[in-house]
């Protein structure tokens, strides 16, 4: 009821009504005055106070008839607006209005007519750059495939294939002797092993960059926790593994953070001819912290740098760094290697858990 009487519609009658109030005001004053001055017989109080009753009586349900029929044709134009309104709420950016009338509602349409028009536009600019954003993203995966697929080739051309020429010119080589020189051949037999194994590990170290990167919708605890159970019953490693649930962190994080693990893990099975990995996850304050030890060779990181094994480590960091961490590498010849990350927690939004 308060709502409706604050409409447009009862805006013009109470206006109207002020109007009746200020004329009979005025009306009243000036019988008074006649009365008191010239005092005519026919104006007597008596007829003043008809009078002014019958202007009220009148005037109250002319103001009301005047203001319901003047406030008719502003209110279907205020409706006009309000529909525009709603329809480029709701996309619908071709919508127009016109009035034939030429005051402030007119002006108010054309400048509605104009925002829809650039909405319009708008809308057409953010569909063509969302195009060209699809294409970009479909190039960078492709581009990202194929330096993946080539990195691979390298890999397997410098170290699985040549590792297995040399085992075929060994191996030819100490059945060429085993009848002559049976403790050289038994030699060349142990060097063959020991190759072997190396070929081996490297290959399982390929293959572990050919397994799924994406976490298939697991929190990135189960996904680490699914890899080290895959190595270890392929690779005599030992594993030392603390890790804290991470329910706060977004799918775009966790997807690159199990891809620093799977790339170190990998350098780990690759370089490090390491017997023990510790791997920890936790959270403080609003950070993440990942640690990846192992108690391998190591390495000195300044001669690494210029080395194209260092692609891997390079490619860590880029990673942490597009998430907004911080990667850290420390190691020494013999003393093993360890990696810290520490990466800011986002909340995971609504349209990345879909």
């Amino acid at each position: 009821m308060l709502k409706q009487l604050n409409s447009i519609r009862y805006m013009y009658i109470r206006s109207h009504l002020y109007g009746l109030i200020l004329n009979t005001f005025i009306l009243l004053a000036v019988l008074l005055s006649i009365h008191v001055w010239f005092e005519p017989e026919w104006l007597s109080p008596g007829a003043i106070l008809f009078f002014i009753l019958s202007y009220i009586i009148i005037g109250f349900f002319m103001s009301l008839y005047a203001g319901f029929k003047s406030s008719g044709d502003m209110k279907q134009r205020f409706d006009y607006i309000s529909t525009m309104i709603t329809q480029l709420s709701r996309g619908e950016f071709s919508s127009k209005i016109y009035f034939n009338e030429n005051d402030e509602v007119a002006g108010l349409g054309d400048e509605l007519n104009e925002l829809g028009e650039k909405l319009k536009q708008q809308k057409e600019s953010l569909l063509k750059l969302a195009d060209e954003k699809a294409d970009l993203a479909r190039s960078a995966h492709k581009a990202a495939t194929i330096e993946e697929r080539q990195r691979l080739a390298r890999d397997l051309h410098d170290a699985v294939s040549q590792q297995l020429f040399a085992l075929t010119m060994m191996a030819q080589a100490a059945r060429k002797v085993f009848d002559k020189n049976p403790v050289k051949a038994r030699e060349q037999l142990e060097e063959i092993t020991q190759m072997a194994l190396q070929a081996q590990t490297e290959m399982r170290a390929l293959l572990l960059h050919l397994r799924p990167v994406h976490l298939s919708g697991e929190p990135l605890t189960e996904g680490i926790s699914s890899l080290i159970e895959e190595l270890k019953q392929k690779c005599p490693l030992h594993f030392q593994v603390q890790m804290e649930e991470m329910e706060e962190m977004s799918r775009t994080t966790e997807e690159q953070l199990f891809r620093v693990v799977q790339e170190a893990l990998s350098n780990i099975l690759r370089h490090a001819n390491a017997t023990e990995v510790k791997i920890g996850l936790n959270h403080s304050k609003g950070e993440m912290f990942l640690h990846i030890s192992d108690n391998g060779a190591g390495f000195d990181p300044d001669e690494k740098k210029g080395n194209k094994a260092s692609y891997g480590l390079k490619t860590m960091k880029e990673r942490c760094e597009e998430i907004g961490g911080e990667f850290t590498i420390r190691s020494r010849e013999g003393e093993g290697t360890h990696i810290d990350i520490r990466v800011p927690i986002l909340l995971q939004t609504e349209e990345e858990s879909t």
